[in-house]
Formats: C-alpha cells, structure tokens, sequence
C-alpha cells in the first residue's frame, strides 16, 4: 500500500536560506531512493520560513528505508537549532 505525507519544516528566519538548501539537497539524495514515487519541496508564499515536503511512497517499508538513510540523518543533525518548531509529519493513505 502506497503511503502519502505531508511533511511542514519552519526555518528561523536567520536560518532560512541554509535550511533552504539542505532540504533541496534532500531533494536530490532521496529522489534516487528506489521506493520513492514522488519528493516534492514547496516553499509556502506567505511565509518563506515554511517549507513543505509532499511525498509518495510505495509503502511503509521503503519509508522506513528512507527515515535510516544517511541524509535523512544528515538533516537531523544539521536543523537542531536551526528549525522554530519541530518537523511536524503527516502520514495518510489515498482515499
């Protein structure tokens, strides 16, 4: 079963364009993952400290794979302090 998330990052302001490019980076690393269906990054109009990630996998084990991967955790790292609130995430399925 394909599994769908929203995913919500909020930069500080002062961090914004490195948070910018570390999820753009993400991008890259986690479109060649194999169960990756679609990793799109969005960044909100109103607020450009927003950013939000709209993903597809093909299902919960390969989004499992990706929450272990070495750029996943690079990411991890690299936000704490950086980030207003934590990741907020959203896992649903397609109705």
């Amino acid at each position: 079963m394909k599994v769908y998330i929203s995913a919500i990052i909020t930069s500080k302001p002062e961090f914004q364009d490195e948070v910018r490019e570390a999820l753009m980076d993400l991008v890259k690393a986690t479109q060649q993952e194999e169960a990756c269906i679609l990793y799109d990054l969005h960044q909100d109009i109103d607020d450009g400290n927003r950013f939000l990630f709209y993903e597809i996998w093909e299902d919960q084990e390969g989004l499992d794979k990706h929450n272990q991967m070495p750029h996943i955790k690079t990411f991890q790292a690299f936000s704490q302090g950086k980030l207003q609130v934590p990741v907020m995430v959203y896992k649903a399925m397609k109705i």
